[in-house]
């Protein structure tokens, strides 16, 4: 199963994060299969057309990068594009 969660980077006390696509068995900081944007404390970014493809896909988020896509409306565009589908 496919999961959308973040890769801890930086340094000691000074933390980035890159938000992956990766197969939910991989280790926290180990293989993924695509970056699909950035969280650093001041900002966020994503790339929508990533992130839609792979919630398309079926990939499902952590509790963390759903709370980051939820602040940037990425589900709710989502749930929209999901429902217009059907």
């Amino acid at each position: 199963m496919v999961r959308l969660r973040s890769q801890r980077y930086g340094s000691k006390k000074n933390p980035f994060y890159r938000i992956v696509a990766t197969d939910s068995r991989n280790p926290r900081d180990g293989r993924y299969i695509e970056v699909v944007g950035t969280y650093n404390p001041a900002t966020i970014k994503f790339d929508t057309e990533k992130v839609m493809k792979w919630l398309k896909a079926g990939a499902k988020p952590t509790d963390t990068v759903k709370s980051l896509l939820t602040k940037e409306g990425l589900i709710v565009k989502f749930l929209e594009e999901k429902a217009k589908a059907e």
